[in-house]
């Protein structure tokens, strides 16, 4: 195993423990780190298998705590903006976006860190989940968007990390046969790569659902808000 590949092996279990805490994690931390060495379109692609493995195992151990409402309402139109944005991932450069994501993160995670309160109403949700759907879809940073959205919703946290991860399995399941058709070529040179993050992040989404139990729920609101903000400095800084 390359130094390379046992830095991935780490950030992995990292990655899928801070996933299981947050919502997201995966794609926020392993898309930059492969695009050290493969073309971004491939790297999103690459990061796209592991997440629905581990995304489906969060989402089995917190299936009880699934807040329907928020999926239907907030959930499907993200799945339907992922979709748009994976597609014009494909035949658009994204450096401009990206900026304007960091910006967008930054200031949703700061009044999440301060305290104050985001309210989605009805009519909100839907458009709200759209706006992140397609910008997930278009960066390949979904989670980190779509978690820093839902702070709108008054959940309790395994309610949170339970809805967004349902939302998450419907996003990948229309954005996948997009980047496997576009990259699906690619995707074979790096197949080892792949195995290594996909066993790196089960291992995380277990010890990650294991310390969820430990953290109060008045703090886990700031905790997620935190990381939202952490996510938009990295996007303007890497």
């Amino acid at each position: 195993m390359s130094s390379f590949e046992v830095i991935v092996a780490v950030a992995s279990v990292v990655a899928g423990a801070i996933a299981s805490l947050a919502g997201f994690g995966i794609g926020s931390i392993m898309t930059p780190l492969l695009m050290l060495h493969l073309d971004a379109k491939v790297a999103v692609a690459a990061v796209s298998i592991p997440h629905i493995v581990a995304t489906a195992i969060r989402f089995w151990m917190l299936r009880a705590s699934l807040d329907r409402n928020v999926l239907l309402r907030f959930g499907l139109t993200s799945a339907a903006g992922g979709l748009l944005g994976a597609l014009l991932h494909t035949v658009i450069g994204v450096k401009t976006l990206t900026i304007f994501l960091g910006v967008v993160l930054i200031l949703t995670g700061a009044v999440g860190v301060l305290g104050l309160n985001l309210r989605f109403g009805r009519h909100a949700a839907p458009v709200a989940g759209l706006f992140s759907g397609l910008l997930g879809g278009l960066v390949g940073n979904q989670g980190g968007i779509r978690s820093g959205a839902m702070l709108g919703f008054d959940l309790s946290k395994e309610a949170f990390i339970a809805t967004s991860t349902a939302i998450g399995l419907v996003v990948d399941g229309a954005r996948m046969p997009v980047y496997l058709w576009s990259e699906g070529a690619k995707l074979m040179s790096v197949r080892t790569m792949i195995v290594i993050m996909t066993a790196g992040v089960v291992i995380g989404t277990f010890l990650g659902r294991i310390l969820l139990g430990r953290i109060p729920e008045p703090l886990f609101k700031r905790l997620v808000s935190g990381l939202v903000l952490l996510l938009g400095i990295a996007l303007l800084v890497f």
